[in-house]
């Protein structure tokens, strides 16, 4: 059930260096997190509408491929895809390259449990999200 591809851009500042005078680790999966919940809320599915039906979508497991560093300054271009969706998850890909896309700095992925958010029991995801990304 691949879905199209989301992008979003930003540009590197000094908050996202660490000591190493690069893009911290941490950073970039902050970046995916950022593009994953973007890309919902552009199909119609905003944290807010989630929090309001008290179901939503939490992290089970992030996978992450450091390719290359990224600096102060540099445009960056972070592209994320719903690779596949279950019952009751999902798996979201994302890949960070220059705004060019010449560089690859980050592959990624994350899995993704649909569940009710008062009891993080799991649930169902209802059609209307799954056609919601399937037509995006």
């Amino acid at each position: 059930m691949e879905s199209s591809v989301f992008e979003f851009s930003l540009v590197v500042t000094d908050e996202d260096i660490d000591e190493l005078r690069h893009v911290n680790n941490l950073t970039y999966l902050k970046w995916c997190l950022k593009a994953a919940v973007a890309h919902s809320a552009s199909v119609g599915w905003p944290a807010s509408r989630y929090h309001e039906q008290g179901f939503g979508f939490v992290v089970r497991e992030h996978r992450i491929k450091y390719r290359d560093s990224a600096f102060d300054g540099d445009p960056l271009l972070i592209e994320t895809w719903i690779e596949s969706m279950k019952k009751a998850s999902s798996l979201r890909k994302y890949r960070i390259t220059n705004s060019d896309r010449s560089r690859v700095y980050v592959q990624a992925e994350t899995n993704w449990a649909y569940v009710n958010l008062k009891t993080i029991e799991l649930c169902a995801i209802p059609t209307e999200i799954k056609e919601a990304f399937r037509n995006s």
